[in-house]
């Protein structure tokens, strides 16, 4: 390990990002393991914040940023409601973990890639974005506006950390499209579809019978059935939409990109479909409801994945740019 100077430590204090990119240069593999590691991570806080909502454990630490007054930590008076709403807390901090790693790679990789250090900044300011109004979620009394608002919020970083994902294993070329714009245009309204989806879903959350916390919490006050119908309304309107696209890609002979990522949101939309229809008629049990705001979260990734594999990026030197690998039929290709 080389000999850190007065001049080094001076500047690992001013600059730590450039301090560590200066010493070490990562794999891209490496790169691509730390975004699918805060990727993966956006997920996880996700599920285990609707294992707060599911176990009525919303209110086990019942202040912010302390758990109880005058303690970080829950005190042994409490339940384990305190315990589950304490655990999601802490990982938030695994998390951020999660998200710094994928900042130092990015920072760290040669050559330096701009785009990518953004995506993961992004993610991390989402992330404090959103423990704070999860603090504020309690202190309002687990309000089912906020906790909706966290959830979206919560989305918006898995899509941000997707999008990142995604950004590592491609160059930083200009994008060249691989199909035209009627199927862009489709894709791009089935990601409206699908926003609609996820946004009703926290409406059904808000107005149904898993408020977070056993006591007296304010309800949405629509009726909850008849949200949950809207919101399969939705879900077929994507499933739909995605069956039409996978026949119009494969009609036109798309590339085998963008027709195995519609292959696989079918899969994992089948699998959603089936989960919901349960939960709807055996009354929302606890467990099911879980696997449905894990599958909300893979169906999301799902159409990202689908939309961002409707162009590619070519690798880029110094002074010129590579040619993109695959060519593409001039019957499907958009305006290059």
């Amino acid at each position: 390990m080389p000999k850190l100077t007065p001049t080094d430590l001076v500047a690992a204090l001013r600059n730590p990002l450039a301090f560590i990119a200066d010493r070490w240069t990562p794999d891209p593999r490496t790169v691509r393991r730390a975004a699918l590691a805060a990727l993966v991570m956006s997920v996880v806080i996700v599920v285990t914040g609707g294992a707060v909502r599911l176990t009525g454990s919303g209110l086990g630490c019942p202040t912010w940023p302390e758990c109880t007054a005058g303690s970080l930590t829950p005190t042994d008076a409490l339940s384990y409601h305190s315990a589950i709403e304490f655990t999601n807390r802490m990982l938030t901090y695994v998390l951020c973990a999660a998200v710094g790693w994928a900042i130092i790679a990015a920072r760290s990789q040669k050559p330096f890639r701009r785009s990518l250090t953004r995506l993961g900044w992004a993610q991390f300011w989402l992330v404090m974005s959103n423990a704070i109004l999860g603090g504020i979620v309690v202190l309002v009394g687990l309000n089912p506006y906020t906790v909706a608002a966290h959830f979206l919020l919560a989305t918006a970083l898995i899509t941000v950390a997707a999008v990142m994902w995604q950004r590592t294993r491609e160059g930083d070329g200009e994008p060249r499209p691989l199909v035209g714009r009627a199927v862009q245009q489709l894709v791009w309204a089935l990601v409206v579809v699908t926003l609609l989806l996820i946004t009703a879903g926290t409406v059904v959350t808000g107005a149904g019978p898993h408020p977070g916390d056993s006591g007296d919490v304010e309800r949405i006050d629509v009726s909850w059935s008849g949200v949950a119908e809207l919101h399969a309304v939705f879900a077929w309107i994507v499933v739909s939409l995605t069956f039409a696209l996978w026949f119009f890609l494969k009609g036109v002979g798309a590339p085998r990109g963008p027709r195995d990522r519609v292959r696989d949101l079918f899969l994992i939309l089948l699998g959603q479909g089936v989960i919901g229809y349960v939960q709807y008629f055996t009354h929302l049990p606890t467990v099911l409801v879980g696997l449905h705001m894990f599958g909300s979260c893979l169906v999301w990734i799902g159409v990202l994945r689908v939309l961002l594999s409707l162009r590619e990026r070519a690798e880029v030197t110094a002074d010129v740019p590579v040619q993109a690998h695959d060519a593409v039929s001039a019957s499907i290709a958009g305006p290059r």
